[in-house]
């Protein structure tokens, strides 16, 4: 297998073009069977990964794939009885069950990319909570005639007049005040998003660290350089895509059909450009003065000869806002949209068209990116 670095120029193939990624000063990229964390001076943000065997999860919420789906149904071998007939009715539903999961698990991968993100717009401070008079009056009126007699109308009536007028000038006070406060927050919130405007490195990585987190996306922002963000993506590894299929026989019958590594392959780039889509979408949504991504999808494999964790790079590549406009996010596939959309794309295809491992020796950036990030343990097992 060969790297290819794919331009949307030329569509040519380069074994020698570094691709370049900004890391952030001091960022690490912690990944454990809770996902990744970042690391960005004092500030961490967690990315997480969904719990279980091969689920993950995506900006539009956890989306679990387990192979156990696959497996057709055991049927005994025992001699025709009564029960026969029963036994292959429950088998049969049996195996349509496992072929609705199928098809749920297959709709599931080829949707990912597809979630829309409304446009980040600036921040309107939360209207203060009104004052509650009636308790003010109350609470002044107690301590006024606290201590004055039932039979002293005059006197009661001159403390609770004094009482409602106090009440009424602290309510005017504290409606004052809250409003003050409102327009304090609010010119902090202008602040921050005219930073956000200008692409302020801690703004920009600190807004997508949370809203990454918010949706559960596997994903984390690690630079910023100008109007461009770097982006890792945690991605499964291929045991996301069940092993089986549902399909039906000449006869008209259903039948789950286990996958060639060709078909196995093709639905794995599936899930990956899907995850690297929907990350790239939400940063573009999130940070609207961004121009560009560009993303490194990594995966976490087996050890290594030494017992210790492996990450890789799947698939590197950069977009530019722009040329999403117009995509059809509804039909077009996710690997098309990919190939048609990014103008740099560096990705290592072997003979079925698995995606493998990139050389990070011929990219520089993609290895710096890979020594910053810490596995602390596997992703779960099943």
């Amino acid at each position: 297998m060969s790297d290819a670095v794919t331009t949307s120029a030329t569509r040519a193939y380069f074994s020698d073009m570094g691709f370049s990624i900004r890391i952030a000063p001091g960022v690490r990229v912690r990944a454990s069977s809770r996902g990744v964390r970042t690391s960005i001076g004092p500030r961490a943000a967690r990315i997480h990964v969904g719990a279980g065997r091969t689920g993950f999860s995506t900006g539009a919420g956890p989306v679990g794939f387990y192979t156990s789906l696959g497996g057709g149904s055991t049927r005994s071998r025992s001699p025709r009885t009564s029960t026969t007939t029963a036994t292959r009715s429950l088998a049969a539903a049996q195996k349509a069950q496992q072929a609705r999961e199928l098809l749920a698990a297959f709709q599931a991968i080829s949707d990912l990319h597809r979630p829309h993100f409304a446009a980040a717009e600036p921040p309107v401070a939360p209207a203060p909570p009104p004052v509650d008079r009636e308790a003010l009056r109350r609470r002044h009126r107690k301590a006024a005639t606290k201590g004055i007699s039932w039979f002293a109308r005059a006197a009661r009536r001159q403390a609770t007049a004094a009482a409602e007028a106090a009440a009424d000038h602290e309510a005017v006070s504290l409606e004052r005040q809250r409003a003050e406060q409102r327009q304090t927050q609010q010119r902090e919130l202008d602040a921050l998003w005219q930073r956000l405007l200008r692409n302020d490195p801690d703004v920009v990585l600190a807004t997508l660290a949370e809203a990454f987190e918010d949706n559960e996306a596997a994903a984390a922002a690690v630079g910023v350089a100008d109007d461009e963000v770097s982006l890792l993506v945690l991605v499964p590894d291929t045991a996301a895509v069940p092993e089986r299929r549902p399909t039906t026989t000449p006869a008209g019958n259903l039948s789950l059909k286990k996958l060639t590594k060709r078909e196995a392959a093709d639905f794995y780039k599936v899930v990956v450009c899907g995850h690297v889509l929907v990350t790239v979408k939400e940063a573009f949504a999130v940070a609207p003065a961004l121009a560009g991504a560009r993303v490194a999808a990594v995966r976490v494999t087996g050890d290594d000869a030494y017992g210790r964790p492996r990450t890789e790079v799947v698939l590197a590549a950069h977009f530019r806002r722009a040329a999403l406009d117009g995509v059809q996010w509804a039909t077009a596939d996710s690997p098309t949209i990919v190939t048609d959309t990014s103008d740099e794309l560096v990705i290592r295809e072997g003979a079925t068209k698995a995606l493998g491992a990139i050389d990070t020796s011929r990219h520089e950036d993609l290895a710096t990116l890979l020594a910053a990030v810490d596995i602390g343990e596997l992703l779960d097992q099943p």
